[in-house]
């Protein structure tokens, strides 16, 4: 099945831009009558059939609404992007592929890279979502300093990873009826130790991610995955 996306649309018709419309009728080679999937990103998943094949604007009719999936568990991930783009970019990416419902780059002490490219970022997130059949679009955030994101309210159980010598609790071993996980990855130079200690005053738990020491995207991955498990 191959699965596009549509966050907004009216009545029970809609028209895909030119792009999407010359991917539709040029390479998929779909026609009239043709059958196409689309989420809106929000957890439902529609059935609808192609009225107008033309490649400039294809047109859509929208036939039902195919699946309907809740939200049973939350993890959002605040990452320091790192200096090569293209490793958080692959974070990104395969962050949702697993399984990722919020991510937030973050600004640190040790960070390399200072900002990102917000619209490329999302495409990339988008696109990842429709290869790997996902009818949720996880929420990409403004890049934010670390002081000022630690002092956001949050009902979720918090952790911070880190590769500092200290008493840590194993992610794997966190309380499995918790649905609600935020968890902090640092830049490549890790994070400083006035940055723990402010996490922890703010109710973050020191967790280790296992015994490896892990690039930061792949601990962001690595991360992912232990949550997923944690909810089968």
């Amino acid at each position: 099945m191959k699965l596009f996306y549509i966050p907004n649309f009216e009545d029970k018709f809609y028209i895909f831009d030119k792009i999407e419309s010359k991917h539709i009728s040029k390479v998929l080679r779909l026609k009239n009558g043709n059958l196409i999937y689309f989420t809106n990103g929000k957890g439902k998943l529609y059935k609808a059939k192609i009225i107008d094949d033309n490649h400039k604007k294809v047109k859509i009719s929208i036939i039902e609404i195919e699946k309907i999936i809740k939200k049973t568990n939350f993890l959002h991930i605040a990452i320091a992007p790192t200096k090569n783009i293209s490793r958080f970019e692959w974070f990104l990416e395969k962050a949702t592929e697993i399984g990722i419902n919020e991510i937030t780059p973050i600004l640190c002490e040790h960070s390399e890279r200072k900002n990102i490219k917000f619209e490329r970022s999302e495409k990339i997130i988008i696109s990842a979502m429709k290869q790997s059949l996902k009818l949720f679009l996880p929420k990409l955030n403004n890049m934010i300093k670390f002081e000022d994101f630690i002092l956001k309210k949050s009902d979720n159980l918090k952790f911070i990873s880190h590769c500092k010598n200290q008493k840590k609790i194993s992610l794997k071993n966190a309380p499995k009826n918790k649905k609600k996980f935020l968890i902090l990855i640092g830049a490549e130079g890790d994070f400083s130790h006035k940055e723990i200690k402010m996490a922890e005053e703010n109710n973050f738990k020191s967790v280790s991610l296992g015994e490896s020491r892990l690039r930061t995207e792949t601990a962001g991955i690595v991360a992912c995955h232990i949550f997923n498990l944690l909810q089968d």
